[in-house]
């Protein structure tokens, strides 16, 4: 799926957020984002930039894309979520609040 740079951002802020909620960066998370950057053409400096843009204005970004990719991006952060062997609470508790302000169901 083809990403503009807003939305690139976006997901990325989002998959950051998912890998700090519990507070630990696991292996599996590190490796997980290692491969977004393959699969969506990013870099490092992406990371930088998109932690530097506030909760609200990635919701806002994320929340003007296509249905299509906002389920692609709930598959994602539930990827994300489960990379380090199991979704701790504060994951689920943040993907609940990500899918809910985007609109997607997936309680």
């Amino acid at each position: 799926m083809e990403y503009n740079l807003a939305e690139k951002l976006a997901i990325v802020k989002m998959v950051d957020s998912v890998i700090y909620a519990d507070g630990i960066v696991h292996s599996g998370e590190i490796g997980f984002m290692g491969e977004l950057m393959k699969i969506m053409d990013f870099n490092s400096n992406l990371i930088l930039q998109a932690r530097n843009i506030a909760n609200s204005q990635s919701l806002l970004l994320l929340c003007n894309m296509t249905n299509k990719k906002k389920v692609a991006l709930a598959d994602l952060l539930e990827k994300v979520a489960l990379s380090d062997g199991f979704k701790h609470e504060k994951e689920l508790e943040l993907l609940l609040r990500i899918f809910a302000v985007i609109g997607i169901d997936r309680g």
